[in-house]
């Protein structure tokens, strides 16, 4: 197939750029050239958003849209794009309102998420030109994802305190349970929606259960040989500040996913991928001072 994948240079969009093309599709990138590219894909040097042309004589088998956040972002795009097959809007999770009941099935009601604000209520009117606007285009809502090029200051920020030796700092009461998906699971999703094209539009992608947090941070401790020392931090101390995620729990359906693609990556396996792309490129990771917030205050 031919497809086109905005993105390409950082974690999920960089990923898929590699995993199609290993496959053997061709695989053209749309991006701004500021970062290095992943071998054998085509580069459209482009912002998004000033095509002026580019891609109206161009046909596409399939679109991936991974760097989608606005209804702005979807919309100059397809007025962009001439003849394409499928269309997938990667969306995420942070549609759902963190109050609705769990778990969160596609036919919940979206609205303000208060822990993400603008950019769930973003993506909500992504969604909805898609359904508009694209016929056959496809909305996926992942969790946490995870696994390899993961750029973002998460499991990464664990492994360097297993590396270190450091106990591991944990909300009273022990912290959200967490759901998560690997980058691989996700991208071999969306080659299943490619090539079976179901008449869901809407689907929650995810791994089928949530592990808690010191069940999480024991898997990324265990590459290291070593079990961590949970130290327990007052409510009063902001959650974000010493922890990598949000204080509440994403817990999806994945049922209308799983009847599609059964099978998921066991999370150990997806941990100890990432701590290979941790150490092979540590200068992508987006840190936070999370390490220097707890040796000033908790330790």
């Amino acid at each position: 197939m031919d497809i086109l994948i905005t993105g390409g240079t950082v974690f999920v969009s960089r990923f898929a750029a590699g995993y199609f093309r290993a496959l053997g599709h061709t695989v053209a990138v749309l991006n701004r050239g500021t970062r290095p590219q992943e071998p054998g894909v085509e580069l459209i040097r482009a912002d998004r958003h000033a095509l002026t042309g580019r891609l109206r004589h161009r046909h596409f088998d399939a679109v991936l849209d991974i760097t989608a956040y606005t209804r702005n972002d979807v919309e100059t795009l397809h007025r962009e794009l001439g003849e394409f097959g499928t269309y997938i809007l990667i969306s995420s999770s942070a549609v759902y309102p963190e109050t609705t009941p769990r778990p969160f099935v596609e036919r919940s009601q979206t609205g303000l998420n208060s822990i993400w604000g603008s950019y769930g209520t973003d993506k909500i009117r992504a969604e909805r030109y898609v359904l508009e606007n694209i016929p056959g285009g496809y909305i996926l809502r992942p969790p946490y994802l995870c696994g390899r090029l993961n750029n973002l200051y998460r499991e990464s920020f664990v492994f360097e305190c297993a590396a270190a030796g450091r106990p591991f700092y944990l909300p009273e009461g022990g912290g959200p349970e967490l759901q998560f998906f690997d980058v691989e699971d996700l991208c071999r999703f969306m080659a299943v929606l490619v090539e079976k094209r179901p008449e869901r539009r809407v689907f929650n992608v995810g791994d089928p259960g949530t592990v808690t947090s010191s069940e999480w941070v024991e898997l990324c401790y265990a590459p290291f040989g070593r079990a961590p020392e949970f130290k327990y931090v007052s409510r009063d101390v902001p959650l974000r500040s010493y922890f990598p995620f949000a204080g509440y729990t994403y817990e999806l359906d994945v049922s209308a996913m799983s009847e599609l693609m059964p099978d998921t990556k066991p999370l150990p396996r997806s941990m100890a991928e990432s701590l290979e792309s941790c150490t092979a490129f540590p200068g992508e990771l987006r840190r936070k001072p999370l390490i220097q917030f707890i040796d000033e205050n908790l330790a």
